[in-house]
């Protein structure tokens, strides 16, 4: 079973901006069907030029996404199993605010009394 971490905001943006790009969720596909890859399986999975791919899997390396090492000549990639139930949770909870929120709109109902830097006038004294 793999325990998700949690993540603040900050680490979440990261990872949702390396989720942002097709090539990179076609990697994460490809590192979840098998337990490890080398860089040179998932070149063949792409149409991608090798140096495109590497700079892919640095990309999400560094938003901690996935886990590399280097074996010999060769790199070999895998998920960060918890890194990624972190996320989703993360995302999870943000999506379940956001349905919230929606709830509030379709009633009617108002979420905020004014926008954040809004000038509100002071209530009459009648």
């Amino acid at each position: 079973m793999t325990t998700s971490v949690p993540i603040d905001d900050e680490l979440l943006a990261v990872r949702l901006r390396a989720l942002g790009h097709p090539a990179r969720l076609a990697i994460l596909r490809a590192l979840a069907r098998a337990e490890r890859c080398h860089c040179g399986e998932i070149v063949r999975g792409l149409p991608l030029a090798q140096s495109t791919v590497s700079q892919h899997l640095k990309i999400l390396k560094d938003a901690g996404l996935i886990d590399g090492t280097v074996e010999g000549p060769r790199s070999c990639y895998c998920l960060d199993r918890a890194a990624l139930a972190g996320t989703l949770a993360a995302l999870g909870s943000l999506g379940a605010a956001m349905r919230t929120a929606m709830g509030h709109i379709s009633t009617g109902a108002p979420i905020y009394d004014h926008l954040p830097g809004e000038v509100v006038p002071p209530a009459s004294l009648e």
